[in-house]
């Protein structure tokens, strides 16, 4: 049994434990589906703990018109939670046979008085499939843990267990779980190497959005200690784009739940790229490996294939020129890839990696141990592109390390000792 403090505090453990309770509850129904019944009501359950922890602020300081005014909660940054979608009525409703209408009912009052939350939450509980006994002692198992007040908040309750869910239901689908989900220790690392203090965040297949959390958690951990004093402080505009629906809508709530604001599209990144003029700082991806019905015939002339027209049957460097075209000036791109892309030389893919290399934006790549990621057991690798500025800087160092006194002229008042 994990442990766990007073107060139903999340502690070490306590996700595994929540995880088998819920685990059990999904009975034969596909994890798959599961995921969104599950984390759609997590989610309810966050903005409900944040609202009546806010309603219960106004109503002790003001009286219940006050309480019930929409706009002591939208100033808090705390969603608004009609009457009808609270979480006292779905509890009090878990064992009724209606409870799927009810729940669905709720996500549609909280999308309507929710701007932001529109056509984000799942709306079939009513379904026939769903069984009704188990959604209501699902209910109940939510109802026992508080993850949207203010102390819950702090620790990122809910954020450790969405996350978790997803690691877990990635894991249950296999293949398909890599769509969402890429594993927390991949990201760490891309956001560790990029460091995203501040500027445009862009991910063109962001899943469930975990580059975008995991950079707003960098910055966080480093604005204050870690030896920089509190000096270094974030400020980042997050823009992504996810072409499956349903995996988007968990993207949103994965953001919401965190407080992240951002532009997160839904659309094809190649056939609609939804944020065709950004230029972005950082670019972190995961992009599905060696996708063959990408539509790259339709694409030949496409303006982002600067560096050589990809495969029509491999999206791999399609993927690597469409983040390069969307790079800043100074910009640095960290990404998975299969091993394949670092040393293919079919259909064109040869001199493609030879141009970009070419040009200067190939910084390094590294191979990653196997078996990291549910999506497929191919073996993987991280690349590093950057759009630098200071280009003639670099051809200088290149230039010093080979011993060219051309370049000692412009290296400054102290030009390196070539006398040991």
């Amino acid at each position: 049994m994990a442990k766990r403090k007073a107060g139903n505090s999340a502690t070490t453990g306590y996700e595994a434990e929540l995880w088998e309770m819920a685990d059990k509850l999904r009975g034969s129904m596909d994890a798959a589906e599961y995921k969104h019944v599950v984390l759609g009501l997590l989610f309810l359950k966050y903005i409900s703990d944040a609202f009546e922890e806010r309603h219960a602020e106004v109503l002790a300081e003001w009286d219940e018109d006050a309480a019930e005014d929409r706009d002591e909660y939208i100033a808090e940054n705390i969603f608004w939670v009609p009457r009808e979608a609270r979480w006292k009525r779905l509890k009090a409703e878990a064992r009724q046979p209606t409870i799927g209408q009810t729940v669905d009912r709720a996500m549609a009052a909280i999308e309507r008085d929710n701007p932001a939350l529109k056509q984000v939450l799942p709306r079939d509980y009513a379904r026939p499939a769903l069984d009704k006994q188990r959604l209501g002692g699902l209910i109940d198992l939510v109802g026992n843990i508080r993850v949207g007040d203010a102390e819950a908040r702090s620790r990122d309750v809910l954020g450790r267990v969405y996350e978790y869910f997803l690691s877990r239901f990635a894991n249950a689908e296999g293949k398909r779980g890599g769509e969402f989900y890429t594993p927390r220790c991949v990201v760490n690392l891309l956001v560790a190497m990029l460091e995203p203090y501040e500027g445009r965040v862009y991910d063109p297949c962001c899943g469930s959005a975990g580059m975008f959390v995991q950079s707003v958690e960098f910055i966080r951990a480093h604005a204050n200690g870690n030896g920089n004093g509190g000096a270094r402080r974030g400020d980042i505009s997050i823009y992504g784009q996810e072409s499956n629906y349903t995996t988007w809508r968990l993207a949103q709530m994965n953001l919401a739940i965190r407080g992240i604001g951002g532009q997160i599209a839904h659309g094809d990144s190649f056939h609609d790229d939804r944020h065709p003029d950004l230029k972005a700082d950082f670019i972190l991806a995961n992009p599905p490996f060696n996708v063959k019905d990408w539509g790259g015939e339709r694409l030949r002339e496409d303006v982002r294939w600067r560096y050589g027209v990809p495969p029509a049957r491999n999206a791999n460097f399609a993927w690597v020129q469409h983040m390069v075209h969307h790079l800043a000036p100074g910009g640095i791109a960290g990404f998975v890839l299969a091993n394949g892309s670092m040393s293919s030389n079919q259909s064109g893919e040869g001199k493609i990696r030879k141009n970009l290399i070419e040009a200067g934006l190939v910084d390094c790549m590294v191979a990653l141990p196997g078996q990291l990621f549910y999506s497929t057991q191919i073996p993987a690798c991280l690349w590093f592109v950057a759009r630098r500025e200071r280009e003639r800087e670099r051809e200088r160092e290149r230039d010093l390390v080979h011993g060219c006194p051309e370049a000692w002229s412009n290296a400054g008042p102290n030009p390196p000792r070539t006398d040991g």
